[in-house]
Formats: structure tokens, C-alpha cells, sequence
């Protein structure tokens, strides 16, 4: 981090699959929170626990763990910014103290099961409660030593107390929410947050620290401008933030989550989204309207539901972070993704001296097709300069005699499979593509 001028480091503690951080005033956080059943197989789709079956795949970090990697960190003039993430994605809390919850029903340290449906608009709907009561005052006095103990740990001015995702469906039907709504004279559910992260913003401050969190914390209205806003759904909300006088961190899913797949989707593991190195070094963190003195900065972020081991982490962090490392230093007009792209070689092999792992997606073909007066067009790119693009659709394997790529083409009718490979200077390099009739038509439509 040191090294690529990444001066902050946010640290995700708590969440619905894990709770991290030793609270010695809340043993059961770790105790039960820390600990689920162990499972493998795609995030998303994995089986739930067993009867009786024991919890033993996790961990936390104790306070002197803590202490030991904020001293790390100031030693590099790195700042560590916790974060606890309430009142939704408390699934291990409630496991470990459901009485927090509005059913008080019991629940467990979530293993990567289906747990929410999403509706593709953004909405979506929890299938196990996973959020805090924001009516009940023993929330709160929770809250108030968990972050006691987080305060004195951590020596940042900010604290990160989350506030994303945060489903109101179990608070609707609550008889103390909706007694609350009626105390406060809110009509909308959602409004409930407002009134917590407002309560969350007096918590954190009365321990003489700075409240951040992610672009929801606006909803509802309630938390004053000395609270900074993470925007991650886009641009839109550290806009929002901006104009309101918020100060702002830029971190939107378009341009800086580095758990998104970063080339073709058949040859990395498939994850739902895309975002290729390229795009990220696209990414400009002070919009058109906003007066920069309002963003902090900028975030990339690594969500690791999906990556097993420090190893994939690299794989998924680089090259990645180098882009938005040099976007968030430098100034637009000075950008030049040519010039990048070769330094950002040079790094590879740098890397592979070290044996850090990244992504060599870069080298890859990038596939699309449309159609075009109802036949089904080919178009192929290159994302870094000078790579040299060979195709076939004969049922050959292709190399640097096929057929090369020029200019976009038709398609021929029947059961074709398309075979991509890079070159440059003669040498392959990138990875062999291979798609299916049904998959072009899919990416067409």
C-alpha cells in the first residue's frame, strides 16, 4: 500500500458471514460471532448448517493483534480506518445476541447461503434477519461499547459505521418501530434510518471521532454535515453529499470494486459484474459541479466473500489498484492510458520477481457482438496497446497464421464456435478464448 501511495486503509471487521474484532465487553461477539460452519462451492449457493453441526471456520483479531497492525500501518504513514457495519449486515451480532433483533429469532454466522433475493432495480428482500432494531435502547447501549472499544484501538479520526444495504422489511412489522415512527411523526420506514445513524453519529462523536459511512447513511435525513459519506452506487450519492457539505470519499462499484471480474467471464471465475483495468483508469473522482474541496479522496474496494486466500487477493487487487492509485494522484488532464499501460507492465514483471500474484487480463481479447440488419456482427479489441488479434470459427486452434482480426465482421450462420487468441512480437500471450454460437448471440442482445 505504502509503496503505490495508498495512504489509507479501510477495514471491513464486521459483516454477515464474520465478526473480526475482539470486543472484551461482548464476549459472545467472538465466542459465537467469529465462527461459522465451514463450506465450499460458489458464494451465494452454499448449504445451510446441519443440525448440531459445529461452527469452526473463521477467526478474529484480538486487541493486541490490533494494536500490533496499527503500528504497522503508522510505520508506513499508512491510516487505518475501522469499520462496523450496522444496522444491516449484522447477521454474526444477532448470532451471537439476538435479543438485537426485531424477532429475536435465532440465527447463525451466515456460511454463504442465499440469504436475500434482489430484484435487478436495486431493491431486494432479506430471507433471515440480518439488521438491528433501531427502536429498542439496548441496541444502542451495544453499540456504545462496541465502539468504545473500537475507538480506543484505533487512533483515526474517522470511524466507519457502515449504514449499506440495510433491509426494513422485519422493521415494518415491528409493534416498537412502528411505535417509534409514531413518536418521531415519520410515515416512511426508511426514515428509521435517518433516526439511527443520527443516534450513531452522537455515539461515535461522544468518543471524540468522525463518523463515516456509505452512501445510505443520507437516507432519512438526521446526521449533520461533519459526517463524511463513502459513495459506492455510484457517483450519485457523493454528489448528493457534496452539495449538502458533506466531505466525501469516491468509491463507486462502476469504476473501484476490485472483487468484479477484471476480463473475459469464461476464463476467470465468474463473478456478476465486470470491470476492466482500463475502465478503472478511466475513473474521474471530482464530477463536473462538484467543488472538489469536498472529496476527500477515492477507494477501491476488495469485498472477499469469493477469495479464499492472500494469494487470490493479489490476483484480484492488481492491476487494478494501480490505476486508481495513479487517478486518485493525478490530476485528469496529465492521464494517458497508453503511457500507463507500459509502466504498468514493467510493474508485472517487478511482481513476478517478488512473486506477488496479479491478473494478466489485461492480454486478453475482448469479445462483442451485436447485430446488424439481423445478422449477428463480431467486433474485437485489445485492452493495452500493441497486441496482435487471431481468430477461428473452423474448429482449429488458433495461433499467429489464423486468420487476423481487422475490422468487424459477419458472423456465418449455423453452430460456429469462435476461438480468440493474443500475440505480440510473435509470442502468445494473452489467454485462449472460446465461445459458443449461444453465448455470442447472448452478449449480442
Amino acid at each position: 500500500m505504502a509503496r503505490y501511495k495508498f495512504n489509507v486503509f479501510h477495514w471491513h471487521l464486521t459483516d454477515d458471514n464474520g465478526w473480526r474484532i475482539e470486543i472484551k465487553s461482548l464476549p459472545k461477539l467472538t465466542e459465537i460471532g467469529a465462527w461459522r460452519v465451514e463450506r465450499a462451492g460458489h458464494f451465494n449457493s452454499r448449504a445451510e448448517p446441519k443440525p448440531q453441526e459445529k461452527a469452526t471456520y473463521g477467526g478474529f483479531y484480538t486487541h493486541e493483534d490490533i494494536k500490533e497492525i496499527v503500528q504497522y500501518a503508522q510505520e508506513r504513514h499508512v491510516r487505518i480506518i475501522p469499520e462496523i457495519d450496522v444496522p444491516g449486515h449484522s447477521m454474526a451480532v444477532l448470532a451471537a445476541y439476538p435479543e438485537l433483533s426485531c424477532t429475536k429469532s435465532k440465527v447463525y454466522v451466515n456460511p454463504g447461503t442465499a440469504f436475500s433475493e434482489w430484484y435487478g432495480n436495486g431493491t431486494f428482500k432479506m430471507l433471515v434477519e440480518n439488521t438491528l432494531n433501531p427502536s429498542d435502547e439496548k441496541v444502542y447501549e451495544f453499540l456504545e461499547k462496541v465502539f468504545t472499544e473500537v475507538a480506543m484501538l484505533f487512533p483515526d479520526e474517522y470511524i466507519h459505521v457502515g449504514g449499506d444495504e440495510c433491509y426494513k422489511g422485519y422493521w415494518a412489522q415491528d409493534a416498537g418501530c412502528q411505535a417509534l415512527m409514531k413518536k418521531l411523526n415519520i410515515r416512511h420506514v426508511e426514515d428509521l434510518q435517518g433516526y439511527f445513524m443520527q443516534r450513531m453519529q452522537k455515539i461515535v462523536e461522544s468518543k471524540g471521532k468522525k463518523m463515516i459511512g456509505w452512501d445510505e447513511i443520507l437516507e432519512g435525513g438526521g446526521i449533520t454535515q461533519k459526517a463524511a459519506v463513502m459513495s459506492w452506487r455510484g457517483v450519485k450519492g457523493g454528489i448528493e453529499a457534496a452539495h449538502l457539505g458533506h466531505p466525501v470519499v469516491m468509491s463507486p462499484t462502476t469504476f473501484a470494486y476490485l472483487d468484479y471480474n477484471q476480463g473475459e467471464q469464461t476464463v476467470d471465475p465468474p463473478i456478476y459484474a465486470t470491470l476492466r483495468t482500463k475502465k478503472s483508469y478511466s475513473f474521474e473522482p471530482v464530477p463536473d459541479g462538484v467543488d472538489a474541496k469536498y472529496i476527500l479522496g477515492g477507494q477501491g474496494n476488495l469485498w472477499t466473500e469469493q477469495i479464499p486466500t492472500l494469494r487470490y487477493a493479489q490476483y484480484m487487487t492488481y492491476p487494478r489498484a494501480w490505476a486508481l492509485a495513479e487517478v486518485y494522484w493525478t490530476p485528469a488532464n496529465k492521464k494517458n492510458w497508453e503511457n500507463f499501460a507500459t509502466r504498468m507492465e514493467t510493474h508485472f514483471q517487478r511482481f513476478d520477481k517478488a512473486g506477488i500474484n496479479y491478473s494478466k487480463a489485461v492480454y486478453d481479447a475482448i469479445v462483442k457482438t451485436y447485430y446488424k440488419e439481423g445478422k449477428l456482427m463480431l467486433e474485437l479489441e485489445g485492452e493495452v496497446p500493441n497486441l496482435d488479434i487471431y481468430f477461428s470459427i473452423d474448429d482449429t486452434m488458433p495461433d499467429h497464421f489464423s486468420t487476423p482480426y481487422k475490422q468487424p465482421l459477419e458472423l456465418p450462420d449455423g453452430p460456429i464456435t469462435l476461438r480468440v487468441v493474443t500475440y505480440r512480437n510473435g509470442n502468445p500471450i494473452g489467454h485462449l478464448i472460446t465461445l459458443k454460437r449461444a453465448e455470442l448471440e447472448r452478449r449480442a442482445k
